[in-house]
């Protein structure tokens, strides 16, 4: 259980804090919920806390850890189908999974994709998404603004 004040990550939202733990009723029932806030696009969400793990909610990476993954993403190639429609899938589970790694490969996928041969409107805006994603656990790790997030993920993937 997450407890007010803490910083966690939400799979498809991003890094954000527990502002608030509320009751409310629903069909007769009283549940809990944990009020997010995620500082970077300004969303709030209500996230039962029965299904919060479910849901995907964790704590964010450690320091360490994420030098652990800059370093994996400087090793690693890009590995997607040239299907355009099974990558997409495969990339939008990828972002689901919440698994950080994961969205991190698919920010390096796509900016490599992107910069081989250029991208539709639709990975466009998957990119921009997986970044924001990536890049919000970035700055609540490293205390970083956007643009400091965002020149550190780029100095890691040039740095190959």
């Amino acid at each position: 259980m997450y407890t007010v004040g803490e910083k966690v990550v939400h799979p498809m939202h991003g890094a954000g804090v527990i502002e608030e733990i509320t009751e409310e009723r629903m069909e007769g029932t009283l549940k809990r919920y944990y009020v997010f806030s995620a500082p970077l696009n300004g969303l709030t969400l209500k996230i039962p806390v029965s299904s919060s793990g479910v849901v995907g909610l964790r704590y964010p990476i450690t320091h360490q850890q994420l030098s652990e993954l800059f370093a994996s993403l400087r090793e690693k190639e890009d590995d997607s189908t040239e299907n355009w429609n099974h990558r997409y899938r495969e990339n939008l589970d990828r972002i689901k999974s919440g698994d950080v790694h994961k969205v991190a490969q698919v920010v390096k996928g796509l900016l490599c994709r992107e910069a081989r041969r250029g991208l539709s409107t639709v990975e466009r805006k998957m990119l921009r998404s997986a970044k924001q994603i990536l890049l919000s656990e970035v700055m609540l790790v490293e205390n970083l603004t956007y643009d400091g997030a965002e020149q550190l993920l780029s100095r890691s993937l040039l740095a190959e």
